[in-house]
């Protein structure tokens, strides 16, 4: 075992009431990025995470945007040696106390379990980090750390690519690790190498300008739920889900026969992916077809229908609008903005008077899981979980990865810690101890492998 990991077990042993206080103070503050009434609080969030950088030996400094600020924390060892960034955020999802066992904004230890909003997204996988740079820069590793903790990620990070721009070359970095996604199972680690895009956008139809009463004008009069429903129908088969917008999967690549293997090697099972999202049924029970689905394929989804009368009873009425919520989750080599106007005019050419509007584009992102930096992130979680991670796909998207693989020109590897039970986004939300354990070892062992490598000429 190299000098710099001898007392590496010891050090996380010892570390765990550190990490419980830092993990309780800053769980105490509601970051609730969402609602500008917590303003003061995500302002307060920053100043404490500078904190608690200067705490662990690091220097700080609360960057302004736009919009909420960019904390950055920096253990320089020298201009010729490697840099890693780690990526973070601190701003949280709103929390209903009512729908909650314990105070959400008050962490409850329980055990190893840790619950409070925010625990496991993704404020304790950040300190996990901050522990095991402690460790390094009490131990003067031969590498450069820095820490870029977000707070607007719950929002879509609109104000990040910015702070990135104005930034420059002091965010020069040979690697960037994001730890902000899931294992598929508790037993088994996973490296995310690849995220969804995401296109969301409203289909409206006008046919008057009131209600009308369907035993005078139903039959003649058009109706706008009716024809949105109709809509639906021709962009997507409501039985299988395949796309029907001719050339929307023109420039996807099919996923190879060794990246499904990969995929469930994850330990992926569909009965317990049933029970944690509350299915009943599937369009497939096949594991890898399921997987080839959330993972590598794109998807046309109805979010919501507004229009017409929703109260209790009937009531008999001709809605003179109506409006489909809808989105599409875009796989690697599609363009959002490309596959907007695909899907727009495609119905526009059948319903002219059908309003279709963009509200948000993410292109995907798909990284490396091989080479250099993906093979020390998989030697790393060997080494603190026991186990070789697979890689896989995540089903969702994070805005800030594509802002920092466009502008950083660095590999971005995702190293997520976070397990399916710790209720992302949900009430109880929690993180536990052997995850931090096993993640502080993790990156301690990722900075010791950076170190290794020879210095810059």
């Amino acid at each position: 075992m190299p000098d710099a990991l001898e007392d590496l077990n010891a050090y996380v042993d010892a570390s765990r009431p550190e990490f419980e206080r830092r993990l309780a103070e800053l769980v105490a503050i509601p970051g609730v990025s969402a609602d500008p009434a917590h303003a003061a609080d995500i302002a307060r969030t920053a100043e404490h995470a500078a904190a608690l950088l200067r705490d662990a030996g690091l220097a700080a400094r609360v960057v302004p945007t736009a919009g909420s600020p960019v904390v950055v924390g920096e253990y320089l060892a020298g201009p010729d040696r490697p840099t890693v960034t780690i990526y973070n955020h601190l701003d949280v999802q709103p929390a209903d106390p009512a729908q909650w066992r314990t105070e959400p904004f008050r962490l409850t230890v329980d055990g190893e379990r840790y619950a409070g909003r925010g625990s496991t997204d993704d404020k304790g996988p950040a300190l996990t980090a901050l522990q095991a740079a402690q460790y390094a820069v009490a131990r003067a590793l031969p590498v450069n750390i820095r820490f870029v903790w977000e707070l607007e990620e719950e929002i879509g990070s609109p104000n990040f690519e910015a702070f990135v721009r104005a930034e420059g070359s002091r965010l020069r970095t040979d690697v960037v690790l994001v730890s902000d996604s899931i294992w598929i199972a508790a037993d088994r680690p996973a490296i995310d190498y690849g995220l969804r895009g995401l296109v969301t956008f409203e289909v409206t139809i006008e046919t008057g300008t009131n209600d009308t009463h369907s035993g005078l004008t139903g039959g003649a009069a058009r109706n706008p739920l009716t024809e949105l429903a109709g809509i639906i129908s021709e962009c997507v088969d409501p039985v299988s889900g395949r796309i029907l917008v001719p050339g929307f999967a023109d420039t996807v690549a099919p996923v190879t026969d060794e990246e499904l293997d990969d995929f469930v090697a994850s330990g992926f099972d569909v009965a317990t992916f049933m029970a944690a999202h509350g299915l009943t049924s599937l369009r497939s029970a096949d594991t890898r077809e399921v997987l080839r689905r959330v993972m590598a394929e794109p998807t046309f989804e109805v979010h919501g229908l507004t229009g017409g009368y929703t109260g209790p009873g009937v009531k008999t009425v001709v809605p003179p609008r109506a409006t489909a919520k809808l989105s599409a989750r875009l796989v690697p080599h599609q363009d959002p903005q490309a596959v907007f106007a695909l899907v727009r005019d495609f119905i526009t050419a059948r319903h002219p008077d059908a309003r279709v509007e963009l509200e948000a584009a993410l292109a995907p992102y798909l990284g490396p899981r091989t080479g250099p930096y993906a093979e020390a992130a998989s030697a790393a979680v060997e080494y603190a979980f026991g186990r070789r991670p697979a890689f896989v796909r995540e089903g969702g998207s994070i805005g800030a990865v594509l802002t920092m693989d466009q502008h950083l020109r660095a590999p971005v590897i995702l190293l997520g810690l976070s397990l399916p039970s710790h209720g992302y986004h949900a009430p109880n939300e929690h993180y536990d101890w052997t995850q931090a354990a096993g993640g502080i070892r993790m990156f301690v062992h990722y900075f010791h492998h950076l170190a290794a490598r020879p210095a810059r000429a």
